[in-house]
């Protein structure tokens, strides 16, 4: 009998799905051909150690050491070992690949398995795909595959072609400049982003990376570590590299929520907090950490305490100077699962916190930060130059981070302890100049590929004491952020 669309089969066989047939071919081709290339690894190495080396510079920049991390299509294994994972393991459908994973880096795991149905009933922190998506049967479905290994903080990584290198290449290839490769899925951005999303993953960031793929003294480093960071230059990268997540969901069950105020001069202010902060999750602890002031702020805090047996508050003395010492001393005593900061001064009220609470619980957002630049504010509440330089410096930092930030000097942020844990360990990469412990949390959080969701706010003026704010000097210290951030974010 005939299908009226499609071909004839005999009754009650069932015809043979073509679709599978031909995945079964293309599969078979690439095994042979990157048999052929694991035999002859070494010369192939020669020609690619540059542009290897490079890549492997990127993805140790995104992963921190002592994760779990998969990398899918693994090859020989050698991004795995560099990246110095607490548990690594590797996947491949090449035989000859794996069993040369295996002698060189013994300390690893390695699994004969093909990215369009390996299950290996366990998550990681990090899954990684070294140039693989472009030589995929199936994008939309290995996407699938990885999400069943991610747990809600996994961080998918992975690298693409730029599709305008397309004809460069095959010309390269006629011209036996470069190895024959074969068919390939040149995918622009916006496709790879699609087939994420189709496969149960979300997109964070994006960037272009690698402006030319081969060593050359002191061209190399110019093209791929700053003017491929640059328009126009960006939009001839040969690589673009995603940083995705899976689908978030609501966090259950819900959790306890410390509040840190920072209070340095701000006796007046205090009553207000304790009978403004509202009750969230499964209940708030305040920290308060007082900083030396010039008033009776320690006293009055004591006071409050004192006649509110029910509620959960603490106080501690700030060692050291600035607001971000005092933020780093409360995250550290806090005992909640999701720590916030509430500036003493109340410009930003205490009855928004709830809505901070419910962006980060809903899963959407796993740094949540607040902006003051979007509802108009209150009369006096900013200074006109002050409103100009925190304008100025929230495009500055939106282009430096590849994520939206709005506000950098907003007060109220919110994130998970256990994320600011990871933060905190390694808060030596940036240094310790940040005064204000805003960009302390927003660079750690950039770093390590949290998704950062502008929360806008309405500003309010102070109702006591003076701002602390050094309009000019603070100024300086914020230029020098954005020197910080672009020689250890950026320019990498």
């Amino acid at each position: 009998m005939t299908h009226p669309d499609g071909p004839s089969v005999a009754a009650g066989v069932p015809a043979l799905d073509e679709n599978d047939a031909k995945f079964s071919a293309y599969t078979r081709e690439r095994v042979e051909y990157w048999s052929g290339y694991a035999r002859a690894y070494e010369r192939w190495q020669r020609s690619r150690a540059y542009y290897q080396r490079r890549l492997a510079e990127i993805y140790t920049f995104l992963i921190p050491p002592g994760m779990r991390v998969l990398e899918v299509g693994c090859a020989r294994g050698d991004l795995l070992a560099v990246l110095k994972p607490a548990y690594g393991m590797g996947i491949d459908f090449c035989p000859e690949m794996i069993e040369g994973a295996r002698k060189s880096h013994p300390e690893l795991n390695f699994v004969l398995a093909d990215a369009h149905s390996f299950t290996l009933n366990e998550t990681f922190d990090y899954i990684v795909c070294l140039d693989l998506v472009n030589d995929l049967w199936d994008v939309q479905q290995v996407f699938e595959r990885i999400a069943l290994h991610c747990h809600p903080g996994t961080r998918v990584i992975l690298n693409a072609y730029s599709r305008l290198w397309e004809l460069p290449r095959k010309m390269a290839e006629g011209a036996g400049i470069a190895g024959r490769q074969l068919r390939q899925n040149w995918l622009a951005p916006g496709d790879i982003d699609n087939l994420l999303y189709l496969g149960g993953l979300e997109l964070i960031r994006t960037s272009q990376e690698i402006l030319w793929p081969f060593r050359t003294p002191l061209v190399d480093a110019l093209a791929n570590q700053y003017l491929v960071k640059l328009a126009p230059f960006r939009w001839f990268a040969l690589e673009n590299v995603f940083i995705a997540r899976p689908n978030p969901a609501p966090i259950s069950p819900a959790p306890v929520v410390s509040v840190v105020v920072a209070a340095r001069n701000e006796e007046g202010n205090i009553p207000a907090i304790f009978d403004r902060v509202p009750q969230m999750g499964a209940g708030t602890e305040l920290i308060f950490v007082e900083g030396n002031s010039k008033d009776d702020t320690w006293g009055a805090i004591e006071r409050e305490i004192a006649r509110r047996p029910g509620v959960n508050a603490r106080l501690f003395k700030q060692p050291g100077k600035g607001k971000g010492d005092a933020v780093r001393v409360g995250f550290r005593e806090a005992t909640g699962e999701v720590l916030m900061i509430l500036d003493a001064d109340m410009t930003v009220a205490p009855e928004d916190l709830p809505r901070f609470y419910q962006a980060w619980r809903s899963g959407r957002a796993e740094f949540v930060n607040g902006v003051r630049l979007v509802y108009p504010m209150e009369h006096d509440a900013m200074r006109f130059f002050n409103q100009i330089g925190n304008k100025f410096f929230s495009l500055a930092f939106t282009w430096l981070l590849s994520q939206s930030v709005k506000d950098t000097l907003c007060g109220t942020k919110v994130l998970s302890k256990s994320h600011y844990e990871m933060i905190a360990a390694n808060r030596g990469y940036f240094g310790e100049i940040d005064p204000f412990g805003d960009f302390d949390l927003i660079f750690g959080a950039a770093k390590y590929n949290l998704a950062i969701v502008d929360l806008p706010i309405r500003y309010r003026e102070r109702t006591y004491g003076e701002t602390n704010i050094q309009r000019w000097s603070h100024g300086v210290l914020l230029l020098r952020m954005v020197l910080k951030a672009m020689r250890k974010i950026k320019f990498v």
